[in-house]
């Protein structure tokens, strides 16, 4: 374990193409429905994100912004207001992030939903309804626009408009400081953990034990 290299976790910032996807109080039932909270692992949920309603879409005539080509690539969501509400399932962020959600920006968000992107390295940053509409026709004018969200001094950037957005604290420290990541945090402390173990006698006598039984 002291031999593991720990990557470098740190997210200072966040670049790139923006989504807009308007509507409050959208559930994490409609981000993930439920029956795909029956895979094993998460690999492949990113192509299942809001798929009854991009369904839903089409037998309307109507383009999903996520089947949208416009925002094809976009790394950042703009969404209003109680983004992520509903059950607590994390398949909702991690579906997400596997469909290249890197940052969401909004008017607020649940905070279960917080949680859990805060977990798997998705940055949220909480501004004004006025802001996000702006922000929203501005991606609409020019899908190829690139948004900045600095989590280092609290600013987004986009085009010449740079505006202040509120995040939690602990949850943005944790970012910049690259804890956000329990794994890593817990490996980068490998050699500590090995000793601490090793002063336990029920671990440090256990394979002992075993080879006399």
């Amino acid at each position: 374990m002291g031999d593991f290299v720990i990557a470098d976790v740190k997210i200072n910032k966040v670049e790139g193409r923006a989504m807009p996807l308007p509507g409050d109080d959208v559930d994490t039932d409609r981000i993930m429905p439920g029956r795909f909270l029956k895979v094993l692992t998460f690999d492949g949920i990113g192509a299942h994100v809001f798929e009854d309603e991009r369904k839903a879409y089409a037998a309307e005539g109507r383009i999903h912004p996520f089947d949208d080509e416009r925002f094809r690539g976009a790394r950042i969501l703009l969404v209003n207001r109680n983004f992520g509400c509903g059950s607590s399932r994390e398949h909702a962020p991690q579906g997400l992030m596997r469909a290249g959600t890197a940052a969401i920006i909004g008017e607020s968000f649940a905070e279960i939903f917080s949680d859990n992107c805060a977990a798997i390295g998705i940055a949220l940053a909480a501004v004004s309804k006025g802001e996000i509409e702006k922000m929203m026709s501005f991606a609409r004018h020019d899908p190829n626009a690139v948004f900045s969200v600095s989590l280092a001094d609290k600013k987004i950037t986009y085009g010449v408009v740079s505006a202040a957005f509120s995040t939690n604290e602990q949850k943005r420290l944790a970012f910049v400081n690259g804890t956000w990541d329990s794994i890593n945090t817990l490996l980068s402390a490998g050699d500590s953990i090995e000793k601490s173990a090793a002063r336990i006698p029920y671990l440090s006598g256990f394979a002992g034990y075993v080879r006399r039984v």
